[in-house]
């Protein structure tokens, strides 16, 4: 979930890549995936699509126990409000979405308002 990153741990961020346009869209959820690169399109295996990844500085180490980083990748689901704008979350969010346009490498982002 988005409150539960810290910015710690997304301190290592060199840079943001987003794959929409992302003024058009309400809010985006992020997490953070344990991926084999710092860098590169990650493979995606959600239901939904996704929105956007970070990309690591070369000073970012992998997890010594797995050998993997821990990048945020952004995303929707089917259900998610650009698609279904009358649906379940019409008028309100999930708990792991931000506003994109507040989101930049090394800051998270704010929780969308409800409108």
């Amino acid at each position: 979930m988005s409150s539960l990153i810290t910015e710690a741990e997304i301190s290592h961020e060199a840079e943001l890549v987003w794959l929409e346009e992302i003024e058009r869209l309400a809010y985006v959820r992020q997490s953070l995936d344990r991926l084999a690169t710092r860098t590169g399109r990650p493979a995606y295996h959600r239901d939904g699509r996704m929105i956007g990844y970070a990309i690591l500085a070369s000073t970012a180490r992998p997890s010594p126990a797995s050998g993997t980083f821990r990048r945020r990748v952004f995303w929707l689901l089917p259900h998610d409000r650009d698609s279904d704008p009358q649906g379940l979350y019409a008028k309100s969010a999930p708990a792991e979405a931000v506003d994109p346009r507040t989101v930049q490498a090394k800051i998270k982002g704010t929780k969308i308002k409800i409108p």
